[in-house]
């Protein structure tokens, strides 16, 4: 998945690495959303629900496999896990000048939210 998206993704998180990625599916192994072709990665969502929010992270698509449905595929996925667990909306980090993204999430239905601006803090370093 690491290596997938130093591919397929737009910029890096912090919880990039395989500690980050351990630990999620270590919490929830359903959140990492998998699309596969031919037994090849191609897609990937992370479909979070703390039980309050559903959040959306990493929907990657491998650049030879865009525009085929595969982001469609993954969210859709991911909307029906959501609701599968009580989650009432659906929200998603999109990087501000991924405009590709924009595209995409648009497509899928998903709409800028305007009144809030994330803030963060790492809690390491």
């Amino acid at each position: 998945v690491l290596a997938f998206w130093k591919v397929a993704a737009e910029g890096t998180s912090i919880s990039d690495d395989r500690d980050g990625v351990e630990r999620l599916v270590a919490r929830d192994p359903g959140a990492l959303i998998l699309a596969e072709s031919g037994g090849e990665l191609v897609g990937t969502v992370i479909a979070g629900f703390d039980g309050w929010r559903c959040h959306l992270y990493r929907l990657a698509v491998h650049p030879d496999r865009r525009r085929r449905g595969v982001a469609s595929a993954l969210l859709t996925a991911a909307e029906e896990r959501f609701v599968r667990l009580g989650g009432r909306r659906a929200d998603a980090m999109v990087l501000e000048n991924n405009g590709t993204a924009h595209h995409a999430w648009g497509s899928a239905g998903y709409a800028r939210e305007e009144r809030w601006r994330r803030w963060v803090k790492p809690l390491t370093g």
